[in-house]
């Protein structure tokens, strides 16, 4: 039996913080308390006093890179960054080589996982212009949704045809998430800096070639189709002002056919660090203006956006050094997403209850994960302590995805994650993981 009872915590759920203990028994939560006393000897006691604990975080975009692209980073090394830094569940996007567009291929990521994650785990289905039948066998049970790349990002998934779009939107019940870029503009808007700047464009002008514009086109299509079909329709990675009035904040969350996600990046960066940071914050859709990141914050504390995750997509410092028009977008972030958002909350933008809502119950609550993202007895024990008063500097030889480099390098965090528990298993603390791969397959209630 495995036993742990966490005891003084700064318990985060469901709006509220209250202090109290957590007794763990195997892989659930079994009792929360003002007060638990150890009832055995073999129960490890864990004093958390003076921090929060906090559900897993739940980061609904992730490239984990494998397989295929295990250069940049895969199964085992990313989910051992995700651990360290507070996420407990990820779901996986389908552009890996081969890409998952068919139920094998698929198949094929969950087993390497269930051997090798660190993390609770569920991987996308993709979608092409092509493969409607594929992806109408996905089972909603155990896969967490459909992906469709509405502009190009990395990999070839790019679903341009009108009606195979509407096929796929009017024949799946599952929640189909979108990448929404609209090609055309961003293809005319390179060929404009390609005519004055040769091809040496510089990356100061890519949220001008990946222009709000093209967000707002791709988007905003997309929501007209989803509401024209009755699609479950869920919008990665806003980046725009414009964008924000696409959304609603006037029905709960469980009655929104329609939800958005903003990534940390967005809510972090502006184009104004593009001088310094250059392609490390190169990513698709592009870090945009200081009104831009202004708009997704109010839209996220006035809940017209549901969802923080981030997008952790890495690729070789080799790689992101060339030029601006030959390095990849994307970068690693699930290692610090989560004290990135603490940061946040000491600068005075967001509450910690607000940070919890947003990285741990709202994901689960919009892909309708089985017993995670909250503190519940019967729940598993997915948990995170952190300590808002311990301050560390992101340094190389503290990045544990297998890229080897941040755009946080040089910060200092005020705040750290001490523990992390995945199904009740004391995955990481003493700022070390330890070589327990406690992650399970994620399911789903529908």
């Amino acid at each position: 039996m495995n036993r742990v009872l966490i005891k003084n915590a700064k318990i985060v759920n469901e709006g509220a913080i209250f202090e109290g203990d957590i007794l763990i028994e195997n892989d659930l939560i079994v009792e929360i308390s003002e007060s638990i006393s150890a009832k055995s000897s073999e129960c490890q006691i864990i004093d958390a006093e003076g921090n929060y604990l906090i559900p897993g975080a739940i980061d609904d975009q992730v490239h984990f890179r494998e397989p295929g692209l295990t250069h940049k980073g895969d199964i085992e090394s990313e989910s051992r960054a995700a651990v360290a830094g507070g996420i407990t569940s990820y779901i996986e996007q389908p552009n890996t080589v081969p890409n998952a567009v068919t139920q094998e291929i698929l198949e094929e990521k969950y087993e390497i996982a269930s051997r090798n994650s660190y993390a609770n785990y569920s991987f996308m289905m993709g979608a092409t212009n092509d493969n409607l039948e594929e992806v109408l066998k996905t089972n909603p049970k155990n896969v967490a949704g459909i992906k469709i790349f509405l502009g190009s990002s990395t990999g070839n998934m790019l679903v341009d045809n009108e009606a195979t779009l509407e096929r796929i939107f009017s024949s799946t019940p599952m929640l189909i998430a979108v990448h929404c870029e609209d090609e055309t503009t961003i293809k005319n808007n390179l060929q404009k800096y390609k005519e004055e700047f040769g091809e040496d464009v510089p990356v100061t002008v890519h949220h001008l070639i990946r222009s709000a514009e093209a967000c707002y086109i791709s988007s905003s299509k997309a929501i007209a189709l989803a509401k024209k079909t009755g699609a479950r329709l869920h919008i990665f990675h806003l980046s725009t002002a414009k964008e924000m009035d696409l959304f609603t904040n006037k029905i709960p969350l469980e009655e929104k056919k329609i939800t958005a996600e903003v990534c940390i990046h967005h809510l972090w960066f502006t184009n104004e660090d593009y001088a310094t940071k250059g392609n490390f914050i190169k990513w698709n859709p592009a870090v945009k203006t200081a009104d831009d990141r202004k708009a997704l914050w109010e839209a996220l504390l006035d809940d017209r956006i549901d969802v923080i995750a981030t997008d952790h997509a890495p690729h070789t410092l080799e790689e992101k050094s060339q030029s601006y028009l030959n390095a990849p977008s994307g970068g690693p972030l699930v290692q610090h997403a989560v004290v990135a958002m603490f940061e946040a909350h000491h600068q005075g933008k967001i509450s910690v209850e607000k940070i919890v809502e947003k990285m741990c119950h709202n994901p689960a609550k919009i892909f309708k994960i089985e017993k995670r993202g909250f503190i519940k007895v019967g729940y598993y024990a997915d948990l995170a302590i952190v300590n808002p008063g311990l301050p560390w500097s992101v340094k190389k030889e503290n990045i544990l995805s297998k890229c080897g480099w941040s755009p946080f390098e040089g910060f200092t965090f005020k705040s750290r994650i001490t523990h992390t528990f995945v199904n009740g298993q004391m995955v990481y603390s003493a700022f070390k993981v330890k070589e327990i791969k406690a992650g399970k397959r994620l399911l789903f209630e529908r």
